[in-house]
């Protein structure tokens, strides 16, 4: 149906340009309002051009309106209420200075402010707390996924575990502040209007569909809050904070910086130190522990080589070498065997059921690694995004219920994913920039008891590999917590340069060859080397460390700690003396059963063989569901691609390892790893052949 731009004939007709005009919104907006079935085009009866109704088209209009006279200064609870903030000891220091922070700030400026606050220390609670005397208005809140935005949705409810009510916050709650929550059909405009928190993740505000934007006036809302703020850079974002110019924008962010090198949009205000926050146990204390090859022996384009412990630490920056430490099964082995040695450490003498949260290349890898887990006798299961949802629930339910003891993860768990038993994280990958680095590490910092930074459940480990070359992020990890702005505006200019994606080796399923680039054939063990994020050698930390003390001795007992006969270098003895070793011997080898590594081999080689199968499938370009090879190969005729494939890589890849037919059950260890060696050499084989066939 055509659309006649003028509609002049008569007055009750809008064209699609008039009508966007007449409401303040796009043309694809309006085309989008007609699906969903809010808006009816009609043809005039004399010209049959496309038009909208005038009195259609006005109910819109006065719902904007509306929504304008509802934004109007003079209707907030955030001047009205009296909030309990800054006197508060129920509410959290971080908590407390971040809210005068942003009262200072917005008093003088209104550029963009960051607050710099580590995961654990109560961000929500600092969401719920900054609007009060700050605006007289509306709040936006929007979150980078729906996990996190339910969790922000359920501190704000007004039910018993509300945080106000929890907190003391206020006193009374009859009059809100009320809360609604962006979550698809089940909410509309005339919620936000008579609430005052707004809750939102990001793709269902500001998606190129535009679902919600439009349809708030852009004096709506007085204050944008942004939950994990080092996304806000992206277009999305942007597009809300150009829709609303005179919101006072606040992003709340454990890192305030990107890997792509994109400055963070606005200004730090305030800064929470990751340091402190582990003194007054507000997150885990963390340890690292990077295990140390003395020799290394491998192949690489066909020529054996072997290294020591310091040509080690030369080569580890080149992509190569870290990734060929990433997919050797033997430094896997001795990382697994790291990672549950401080697992059983930790667990020793404790109720709590602490567990393993891993980081793998691929999918294929995190099979790999979940198996080495297997074998030890850890209940281990791999967790990435294309996997079945159903699969996925599972899997959750079983770690937060405790019932596996690992999860090996590809681009998963991440921001918003609060579980606090994971206590050790397994870093199996290089890691090329320190924002991603990070954001893992916090996984395993969520404190299982509070506000009790000495209790040894309260301590978290990050195990790796020196070749892998993550130890180096270790260091810039601590210097942007403890050192000046100088080193973070150094981080901001370096981050990112010449860094290769995340991903290393594709995302998800991606499938991917293992034999190619550098073999490891054998690792001996020599050190094993421990830091501390509270190094005691550190004066920063000390410093710290002295100031915690003395406020606590002086808020109990009304004296300073030398009156008790403590001192400076009496507390970093102490703390020296926790730390323990700074370098050790190599973790304990566990032994593995002949059966259970024979029977881990024996699934292993299944999932090979369906990731080389994907593999030619791909390199084929062959629909899965369609049935060329069967008819380019008589015997596969009827069978689909995938099957077809399935068949003839299982049967090549028995071949390789000396198995005839269907033999796999009764192979021996030896038969099974020939076989799994050489999947990808019979995957080319395969390959080779249907491309022969499809040729004839």
């Amino acid at each position: 149906m055509k659309t006649f731009e003028e509609s002049s004939l008569d007055p009750a007709y809008m064209s699609i340009r008039q009508a966007a005009q007449f409401l303040g919104v796009s043309d694809q907006t309006l085309r989008r309002w007609e699906q969903e079935g809010k808006l009816k085009p009609v043809r005039h009866p004399v010209n049959k051009y496309r038009y909208y109704l005038r009195s259609e088209l006005e109910p819109l209009r006065l719902e904007y309106r509306q929504a304008e006279l509802a934004a109007e200064p003079g209707r907030s609870i955030f001047l009205s209420a009296q909030p309990n903030i800054v006197a508060n000891s129920k509410l959290r220091e971080p908590q407390r200075e971040a809210w005068t922070a942003v009262h200072q700030h917005f008093r003088d400026s209104t550029e963009h402010a960051i607050l710099q606050i580590p995961v654990g220390c109560g961000k929500t609670g600092v969401i719920a707390t900054l609007p009060f005397g700050i605006i007289d208005g509306k709040v936006l809140v929007v979150a980078p996924n729906v996990t996190i935005r339910d969790g922000v949705t359920k501190a704000l409810d007004l039910g018993l575990k509300n945080f106000w009510r929890k907190t003391g916050v206020l006193d009374s709650l009859k009059n809100g502040p009320f809360t609604a929550v962006l979550d698809g059909p089940n909410a509309n405009l005339h919620d936000c209007m008579k609430s005052d928190f707004v809750v939102v993740n990001i793709q269902q505000l500001a998606s190129s569909a535009d679902r919600w934007l439009p349809q708030f006036p852009p004096n709506f809302f007085s204050m944008i809050l942004v939950d994990e703020g080092h996304h806000n850079v992206a277009p999305s974002w942007l597009k809300v904070f150009d829709r609303f110019p005179e919101a006072k924008v606040v992003s709340l962010t454990a890192t305030p910086f990107r890997g792509d090198k994109k400055q963070v949009s606005g200004k730090v205000i305030y800064r929470y130190a990751f340091t402190r926050a582990m003194l007054n146990g507000y997150i885990k204390q963390l340890h690292s522990y990077n295990i140390a090859p003395e020799e290394i022996f491998f192949t690489y384009h066909g020529e054996d080589r072997r290294h020591t412990l310091e040509e080690v630490l030369e080569l580890r920056e080149e992509q190569w070498f870290s990734k060929g430490v990433a997919l050797s099964p033997e430094c896997n082995r001795h990382i697994v065997d790291a990672s549950i040695e401080k697992l059983n450490q930790l667990r020793d003498g404790s109720n709590v059921k602490h567990q393993i949260i891993a980081v793998a290349c691929s999918v294929d890898h995190a099979r790999q690694i979940r198996s080495l887990y297997e074998e030890r006798n850890l209940k281990a299961r791999e967790l990435y995004s294309e996997m079945d949802p159903d699969t996925k629930e599972k899997i959750f339910a079983q770690l937060e219920e405790g019932r596996i003891d690992c999860v090996v993860q590809v681009q998963m768990l991440g921001e918003g994913y609060d579980h606090p038993p994971l206590s050790v994280a397994a870093v199996f990958r290089p890691f090329r920039s320190l924002s991603p680095f990070i954001q893992f590490v916090g996984r395993a910092l969520r404190v299982v008891k509070e506000a009790a930074p000495k209790d040894p459940d309260n301590r978290g480990y990050v195990v790796s590999h020196v070749g892998l070359n993550n130890d180096p992020h270790w260091d810039d990890f601590r210097e942007l917590d403890l050192d000046d702005q100088e080193f973070f505006k150094r981080l901001l200019t370096s981050e990112g340069e010449g860094n290769p994606s995340e991903s290393q080796d594709g995302r998800g399923g991606q499938p991917r060859r293992f034999d190619v680039g550098m073999q490891v054939s054998q690792e001996i063990l020599g050190s094993a080397l421990n830091l501390s994020f509270l190094d005691p050698d550190d004066d920063r930390v000390l410093d710290q460390a002295w100031v915690n003390l003395t406020a606590s001795i002086q808020r109990q007992f009304g004296i300073t700690p030398d009156k008790l006969g403590l001192s400076r270098e009496k507390l970093k003895a102490t703390l020296k003396e926790s730390q323990g070793k700074a370098v050790t011997g190599p973790p304990e080898e566990l032994p593995v059963s002949p059966q259970k590594r024979r029977q881990g081999l024996k699934k292993r080689l299944s999932e090979r063989c369906s990731a080389v199968a994907a593999r030619v499938l791909q390199e084929l370009a062959l629909n899965r569901a369609e049935h060329d090879i069967g008819n380019a190969i008589r015997k596969y005729a009827g069978q689909d691609n995938t099957t077809v494939l399935s068949r003839m890589v299982n049967a090549a890849v028995n071949k390789k390892g000396g198995m005839k037919g269907k033999d796999r059950p009764g192979a021996s260890e030896d038969q099974l790893k020939g076989a799994f060696d050489a999947a990808d050499a019979a995957g080319d084989r395969v390959r080779d052949e249907i491309r022969a066939a499809f040729k004839r």
